[in-house]
């Protein structure tokens, strides 16, 4: 498991301003809960002054994301406007005595929900609908945009550090090349060279773990959340390993369920802090995963 400050731990057990705020003015939504993370931030600003009086946060997501929230209302309630726009993604990694590299993301989304809650107030257009930049990782929805900001921003020098800041390439890795071509771009400004490093696939696997023990940890966090599965009338069996894909079938009453999608959801977020890397879990009949690996 990643190491967490105590203040993440804190914000986490007892965040702050959780919940909706009544009587709002301002709203900002980003992500989307297909994609893992989604925030919902509300101010409510003093007119005659543009003060922030008061901050809630509505989020979906891991730990991280809700303490990188939670330390975020804390952080801008009292300032005007201008002042917290000022506030940065490091500032809340900073805030909460820093953030595991894997989960800065949760900062930049929170970044991006104040951006997109001002900008409501003020009655302005902020989207994040790719109209400026081509769609880079369609797994996660993120575009060039918002990768060359975030590079710019946080002196990013290789893909694992984009996908630890976006979440960009943690999915199929089909968007690695565009992510470079970006960062070659974007260092090219800043007078350095990209240079290329492993495969992300390679970087994020935890040193020393061989292939075998990476499938017994897999292995572990299925066994630890069957028992609930089986409460329910379901169960959950591990068909396939391929990279950061991993193949499962849901069986009994937790196959084609409503909150199937959900529970794997949950699942995959409980894997990716056990292995320390970005994976997609994949559900996928037995039986059919079977005869796609026989044919030639």
């Amino acid at each position: 498991m990643w190491d967490y400050s105590e203040k993440v731990k804190e914000h986490f057990f007892q965040p702050r301003n959780a919940g909706v705020l009544e009587g709002a003015n301002g709203v900002g939504d980003v992500g989307s809960i297909s994609c893992g993370d989604a925030l919902r931030l509300m101010l409510k600003v003093e007119p005659e002054t543009d003060i922030i009086l008061d901050a809630h946060f509505q989020t979906f997501g891991c730990g991280s994301a809700i303490a990188s929230s939670s330390a975020l209302t804390e952080m801008i309630k009292g300032k005007t406007l201008d002042e917290a726009l000022k506030v940065s993604n490091q500032d809340i990694a900073d805030y909460l005595d820093g953030l595991p590299p894997e989960k800065m993301h949760c900062s930049v989304m929170g970044r991006e929900a104040l951006q997109a809650a001002v900008a409501n107030y003020r009655g302005e257009e902020w989207s994040d609908d790719h109209e400026e930049g081509a769609l880079i990782c369609k797994c996660f929805a993120i575009d060039a945009v918002m990768i060359e900001d975030t590079i710019r921003a946080n002196n990013l020098t290789s893909v694992q550090d984009v996908t630890n800041y976006t979440k960009a390439g943690g999915g199929c890795s089909s968007c690695h090349e565009g992510i470079e071509e970006i960062l070659v771009k974007v260092m090219a400004e800043r007078g350095e060279d990209f240079k290329p490093g492993m495969p992300a696939q390679e970087e994020a696997k935890p040193a020393g773990m061989t292939n075998l023990q990476r499938i017994k940890k897999i292995e572990a966090v299925l066994e630890s959340v069957r028992p609930q599965l089986k409460r329910d009338g379901g169960d959950i069996e591990l068909l396939d390993v391929d990279g950061k894909t991993i193949y499962v079938s849901m069986t009994g009453a937790c196959a084609g369920c409503q909150m199937e999608a959900l529970t794997l959801q949950g699942i995959q977020q409980k894997l990716m802090e056990e292995l320390k890397e970005f994976i997609k879990i994949v559900p996928t009949k037995a039986g059919a995963l079977s005869r796609a690996t026989c044919n030639p």
